[in-house]
């Protein structure tokens, strides 16, 4: 800090000078003390000068209302909202979100370098602090078919960015743990910072080499046994409640049947739609969850606070207290964590300020890039009659690994009302790869749907139960250069356009959020299961870094076994 900014900070804090700005008589959450401390809040140029008795040049009475920090998003990917960047950082900062911790590995899959950029000049100005990892899988393993590679080359120019917290999440853990060089030279490149992880269900030898390379979080734990292996080990979890994944009851369950205060844990999104947000909060819902799971409301939101903060070396973020960034949450209530106001520096966030969307340069509306095909690519046949058979989960990104007997011979797969058709079609390089498989669990009759949001290598991706609504839907996904859609008997039902690497709409979450509802409607009335949202499960479906089993542009892959089936 610089020494003339203290010294007028110092005369604040002992009473002898009067801060710009006092927020009077607030019942202030100390997660250092986990006390409630009633008193003044002297902030400074944004900083928290002092905490007491205090007067200020300008003063706000809060009448004995609870103000905690601001929370933070230990992990997300801003490209997973459908929103351009600031759209979403405002939205979410709206709810008490205002630290996000970024990996912008989706547009770098399709962008590469420029993708990153984009991330960055797209939060320059937020009012909010947004940080970013550094892409660790780009592409996410050897068997995918994405846009780009990042090497621990590619990564120098960046180190020197304040902003650049660590290295992103490492989902190639065999690379890791059987000691790859161009693994552990991104790995090396990042010593001495943080290193996000994503270890799903590593055997325990895996688990402690995964840990000894120096990965210091995990946000895929579904099951609290296994999170409890990884704590074992020194990692972080990062308690993921997102628009697919939702593994706070489990985890949180855990913590409050053993009478577990929440410390070595934090809170993330990961993946969250901006609707989701709209319509139930952020970081915001996630403290209320855990708090109706019986979590001590303090302990919740230390998780949501402190302990990201400690995570990420983030030393004046997640407190209220004397030199700490003045981020904060004015509460009516505790338990309820309804909020009535968001500061930002010192500042009143105006929940009904305009958003700008910031434009793009043109190249990153122009991905996808599909190799002439007909609709016979997606003929699927079986020497012996049976089928390898992706089982979706409700509620999960996992998979389970089932098999269909459609024959005593060779035979070609007929949609039912159980099992549909699932093809991954290249869309980067016009290789003209096309992979095929069956999906059950999900259930679509009478069309198709397709998507080129398609974790994380983002091709296109389409489930349908007959080849000519399936190819409809991949042509009208290239004429839009991305996005979702729906084909219902040979006809375009609805499409919502994501030109921006094919992942984010730039036309306003307002005009997109009825499309999308409209859309999300109608798939469900063509049998899409309850338990699933319909784009976001499709979106996950290529992820070959999640087990059981997966679709990828060269065929179905086992995930457990590591060979394509």
């Amino acid at each position: 800090m610089n020494l003339e900014k203290y010294k007028q900070y110092s005369r604040i804090a002992r009473g002898l000078e009067k801060a710009d700005l006092v927020l009077k008589d607030a019942r202030i959450v100390n997660v250092f003390t986990e006390e409630i401390i009633r008193g003044d809040i002297a902030i400074q140029d944004g900083i928290i000068a002092g905490i007491g008795s205090f007067h200020g040049k300008e003063e706000r009475d809060l009448a004995g209302r609870y103000v905690c920090p601001g929370f933070i998003d230990s992990h997300l990917h801003l490209e997973s909202t459908l929103v351009t960047p600031a759209e979403l950082v405002t939205a979410a900062s709206r709810h008490g979100t205002t630290t996000f911790i970024v990996d912008p590995h989706e547009s770098a899959n399709v962008s590469g370098l420029a993708g990153i950029d984009y991330i960055l000049d797209q939060t320059e100005d937020v009012k909010a602090n947004v940080y970013v990892m550094m892409p660790s899988c780009v592409p996410a393993t050897a068997i995918d078919d994405n846009g780009c590679t990042l090497t621990a080359e590619d990564m120098v120019p960046y180190l020197h960015n304040s902003r650049i917290l660590g290295l992103g999440e490492v989902m190639d853990s065999i690379s890791v743990v059987q000691g790859e060089k161009s693994m552990h030279d991104k790995l090396e490149l990042f010593e001495g910072r943080i290193r996000d992880g994503h270890a799903p269900f590593l055997e325990e030898g895996d688990l402690q080499a995964y840990a000894m390379a120096g990965i210091a979080t995990d946000h895929e734990c579904s099951f609290f046994d296994y999170a409890m292996r990884e704590r074992r080990n020194g990692l972080t979890i990062l308690v993921r409640e997102g628009s697919a994944a939702r593994n706070l009851e489990a985890l949180v369950g855990g913590l409050v049947q053993r009478h577990m205060n929440g410390d070595g844990f934090c809170f993330c999104t990961d993946d969250k739609h901006i609707e989701d947000i709209q319509r139930e909060g952020h970081i915001d819902h996630n403290v209320r969850k855990a708090i109706r799971l019986g979590m001590n409301p303090v302990s919740a939101i230390k998780m949501a606070t402190i302990n990201a903060a400690n995570c990420y070396g983030l030393k004046d973020k997640g407190a209220v207290a004397p030199g700490r960034q003045a981020d904060l949450l004015v509460l009516s209530d505790l338990v309820s964590v309804t909020i009535e106001d968001v500061y930002f520096k010192g500042q009143l966030v105006d929940k009904n300020a305009k958003i700008v969307i910031k434009p793009c340069a043109p190249e990153l509306k122009n991905t996808v890039h599909v190799a002439e095909f007909s609709r016979e690519a997606f003929q699927l046949e079986s020497a012996d009659g049976i089928f390898p058979v992706i089982l979706a989960e409700e509620g999960q990104i996992t998979t389970r690994k089932g098999t269909l007997k459609a024959g005593d011979g060779p035979c070609k797969f007929q949609s039912d009302d159980d099992y549909q058709k699932i093809a991954v079609v290249e869309r980067h390089k016009m290789t003209g790869k096309i992979g095929c498989g069956v999906i059950g669990g999900f259930g679509i009759r009478g069309g198709a749907i397709a998507s080129s949001v398609s974790h994380d290598s983002h091709n296109i991706i389409v489930i349908g139960d007959n080849d000519e609504d399936m190819e409809l839907a991949v042509r009208e996904l290239m004429r839009t250069q991305g996005g979702y859609t729906i084909v219902e008997n040979h006809k375009v039902f609805d499409t919502l356009a994501l030109p921006v690497m094919g992942l984010m709409s730039d036309n306003g979450f307002e005009k997109d959020n009825e499309t999308l509802g409209r859309m999300i409607h109608k798939a469900h009335e063509m049998g899409v299961k309850d338990g699933h949202d319909p784009f976001i499960t499709l979106s996950f479906m290529a992820l070959p870094v999640i087990p059981q089993i997966r679709i990828t542009p060269r065929g179905v892959f086992d995930v457990e076994a590591w060979k394509f089936l």
